[in-house]
């Protein structure tokens, strides 16, 4: 069987290719291409599909045997990613742009490129699994072995075609163990370090990536308490987010924490960090994995960022295509703009984007500002 491996120049992509061409299949290596041209220019070093990505990726390759491409996938990448990134922001919302790769870039442009080749798979690197359901028929995405790296989070939005047609082979793995392998197969890559930055952003200098991309909408405006009351001005809601106590430069004698980011009044509502707990989200574009769709409440264990602990909640049905999301215990600053993935043990029932958050007794669709 021919499977295109996503070889991004890392270790994990890496040891994939590894690990399936020694497993027997007919593995052809690909890399994206998806920064604007201006943007390489910005950010050296080995970053994941940058210039330097390319080259170790062509060398793990060539070490292989096998052979690699480069695909074109800047325009879905700009106008999936990082547009939605800017105009998240300007909205006063967190967005993460892995999710948005994953749905839009890897497992849409570049397993339809898999597809063109011919290919019955598509194989990343990704620490996550796939199990079929021999009772429903469903194809199941679950849990990496290692609980340090599941990626299960950034890949809620996996469909069930996509599903069939994709490999982890480093779901079962540990970090560790993968490393060791490129040791012993002498990988050149083997001691190569991994970035824990958005891949796009420079330097992770979020305010300078935000200030050169989306200029217009950089308002300055009032920091308000929870009652409106002016306690200072704010730079522009993009460079705030919930939860966030430095910088600030507002002094009151208490800690105060931003609280949300009000995009119609363009203010930063600010509190103390108690009142950053809240009992209920709500979120919107789910996708169901586990299950066709969600006609009932269904007890899940429920994750609102990549490293929060997951919460016992349940998730009902909500108005339109929406989900309601109660905790049987307040949650730490729920972040409009960030996934809300479910599960069900180690399997994804399916996941969200959070649309807002709900204070204990709030009915109907308002969006909760903080007040």
């Amino acid at each position: 069987m021919r499977v295109m491996v996503a070889m991004s120049g890392g270790v994990d992509s890496s040891v994939t290719a590894a690990l399936l061409t020694q497993a027997g299949y007919q593995v052809i290596g690909v890399t994206m291409e998806i920064w604007p041209k201006d943007l390489i220019d910005q950010t050296p070093g080995s970053r994941c599909c940058g210039l330097t990505a390319v080259e170790d990726a062509r060398k793990v390759a060539s070490k292989l045997g096998i052979s690699h491409y480069v695909v074109n996938l800047r325009e879905v990448f700009a106008r999936r990613v990082i547009a939605n990134f800017c105009q998240e922001y300007a909205r006063g919302r967190t967005p993460n742009p892995c999710v948005r790769c994953n749905r839009y870039v890897k497992f849409d442009a570049l397993l339809a490129y898999a597809r063109a080749l011919e290919a019955d798979y598509l194989a990343t690197g990704h620490y996550a699994r796939i199990a079929r359901d021999e009772v429903t028929g469903r194809w199941l995405l679950k849990k990496g072995v290692d609980s340090r790296k599941d990626q299960s989070y950034f890949l809620y939005t996996l469909t069930q075609e996509q599903l069939r047609h994709i490999l982890f082979p480093l779901g079962e793995l540990t970090k560790e163990r993968v490393r060791k392998i490129a040791r012993e197969l002498d990988l050149p890559v083997a001691a190569k370090a991994e970035s824990q930055e958005v891949c796009f952003i420079p330097q992770n200098d979020y305010h300078r990536f935000l200030r050169r991309n989306m200029p217009g909408s950089l308002r300055e405006g009032p920091i308000i308490d929870q009652q409106g009351r002016v306690l200072g001005r704010h730079r522009g809601i993009a460079f705030y987010t919930v939860g966030q106590r430095r910088g600030l430069g507002v002094a009151t004698g208490k800690p105060l924490y931003v609280l949300a980011l009000d995009e119609k009044r363009n203010a930063v509502v600010v509190g103390p960090e108690s009142a950053l707990y809240r009992p209920a989200l709500v979120a919107g574009d789910p996708n169901w994995i586990a299950i066709e769709t969600l006609d009932h409440p269904r007890e899940v264990q429920a994750r609102i960022r990549y490293r929060h602990r997951e919460a016992p909640a349940t998730v009902v049905p909500y108005a339109g295509d929406q989900v309601l999301v109660r905790f049987a215990a307040p949650q730490r600053a729920i972040t409009p703009g960030q996934a809300v993935v479910f599960y069900d043990g180690d399997t994804v029932v399916g996941g969200g984007t959070i649309l807002y958050a709900l204070d204990e007794g709030k009915k109907g669709k308002n969006e909760d500002n903080g007040e």
